[in-house]
């Protein structure tokens, strides 16, 4: 891998302005902002170095980016990512534009440089580095990349239904993945799901002087008594049969889970976020099983009446609240939506109105999987130490759309960083860290190849 490795370092420069490239162009999902530009782009990005890119229209979504590469090998690995980004609010804490991808001190920050294009542009790279020093890839392989992750993927799992080939093959590299406190790289075998939802609380036909409180409903605090009814100070969710199901770590991946914890610094984690303590005193193995295979009830958003400077005093005539629910495995997404609308049924608010947004069901390769061994050897080459392996994310993301219906395994591991601020102000990535994982998915495909 010496010549690899050796284009890799003399096109480091060429690989960071990619991205920089990349990076500029706006692409908010939840805005509508960029889409087609950024994946017009990106198939140019690709035609450059040599991969037979294009675009594969979605029926009411932007289009997909796809490719496939045959390779020397028998087997066809797949490289999962997403070209859309989160909104930059809020805007006046960002040091420099969003989209400006300025670089300082060693960093590159932008909107979406580590949460994906970073990721995104390494494994282009690393292709790149494969057909420009030998020619051919030691494998197939195929791109599969998205513009709606930040949304939910509302029209990938379908339109991977209908056109299944876009998807299949042997293993799946996914799309995060990043170094944590203590520089260590975590990779990931498996998502948690998400059932994503706004609840709406409505009153009078238009918002009223506050003096109207006496006799007009107030929406907000209707909407106030209902999320309390989701959720109590224990931390425990009150929808019944949430909990149907929910799996337990089993006793190899609690295992894992002592070892991931003793090489953890919850201390400096702790300290990085300004917190007293974890949630319900939580430390250890106990902190790490919470955040991995505990469902979650999160209010995300909350909207009423008038929030600006200063003082007015308004009865508002509406109320809502963004909410999601993270799953572990055997909850279903669908199944929690329904449940919730039964449970405000039965608490006295079903005028409430729930609309889902983003619906994805949890998905996790076994520890087994070859393609495991090969990612984790692979990193433990290139970085110098042994990864740590998550049996799952805290976070989401269509696995279980793009590999459910093929039982293939995946693995999560990317260029990101503990404070890289991903769906934060000042985003970033570390560009050394940016060019080691450029080595580490050249070496993925030698190895898996």
């Amino acid at each position: 891998m010496d010549d690899l490795f050796r284009y890799i370092d003399t096109h480091g420069d060429a690989f960071i302005h990619d991205l920089q490239r990349l990076c500029r162009q706006p692409s908010i999902s939840a805005q509508g902002v960029g889409l087609e530009e950024c994946a017009s782009l990106l198939v140019a990005q690709m035609q450059a170095k040599g991969i037979p890119a294009r675009t594969e229209p979605v029926r009411g979504g932007p289009p997909l980016v796809v490719a496939e590469i045959p390779g020397d090998g028998p087997r066809t690995l797949l490289i999962y990512d997403h070209y859309d980004v989160q909104p930059v609010d809020p805007l006046d804490e960002w040091t420099s534009d969003p989209f400006a991808a300025e670089i300082r001190d060693g960093c590159l920050y932008a909107r979406g440089s580590q949460d994906t294009k970073g990721n995104i542009m390494a494994r282009l790279a690393a292709v790149e580095a494969w057909l420009r020093v030998r020619g051919r890839l030691p494998v197939g392989v195929k791109f599969l990349i998205e513009g709606e992750e930040e949304i939910g993927s509302p029209h990938l799992g379908e339109t991977l239904r209908e056109r299944p080939e876009l998807a299949r093959a042997d293993a799946c590299i996914w799309e995060s993945g990043a170094k944590d406190h203590r520089d260590t790289l975590n990779i990931y075998l498996g998502v948690k799901g998400i059932c994503y939802v706004e609840l709406e609380a409505s009153g009078a036909n238009r918002d009223l002087h506050s003096s109207a409180g006496a006799t007009i409903p107030n929406p907000a605090w209707r909407l106030v008594w209902a999320l309390a009814t989701l959720k109590g100070p224990d931390e425990q969710v009150r929808i019944p049969g949430f909990y149907d199901g929910v799996a337990e770590p089993s006793p190899a991946e609690m295992a894992q889970l002592e070892r991931i914890a003793a090489q953890r610094d919850d201390e400096a984690i702790r300290r990085d976020l300004g917190l007293r303590v974890f949630l319900k005193g939580l430390t250890g193995a106990e902190l790490v099983r919470h955040h991995l295979f505990r469902p979650t009830c999160t209010i995300c958003g909350l909207t009423a009446g008038y929030s600006g400077p200063g003082s007015k005093t308004v009865l508002p005539r509406r109320a809502s609240a963004k909410i999601d629910f993270r799953l572990v495995p055997n909850q279903r997404a669908e199944e929690i939506v329904a449940k919730l609308r039964e449970h405000l049924r039965r608490e006295a608010y079903g005028d409430i109105t729930v609309r889902a947004f983003g619906l994805e069901d949890p998905y996790k390769t076994p520890f087994d999987a070859p393609i495991v061994e090969v990612v984790a050897e692979a990193a433990e080459e290139v970085y110098g130490h042994a990864p740590i392996i998550l049996p799952t994310m805290a976070a989401t993301g269509p696995m279980h759309a793009v590999c459910g219906q093929f039982g293939m395994p995946a693995v999560g591991t990317g260029i990101g960083h503990a404070k890289g601020n991903s769906h934060g102000p000042n985003e970033n990535i570390r560009l050394a860290d940016y060019i080691q994982g450029i080595k580490h998915i050249a070496l993925i495909l030698e190895r898996f190849g």
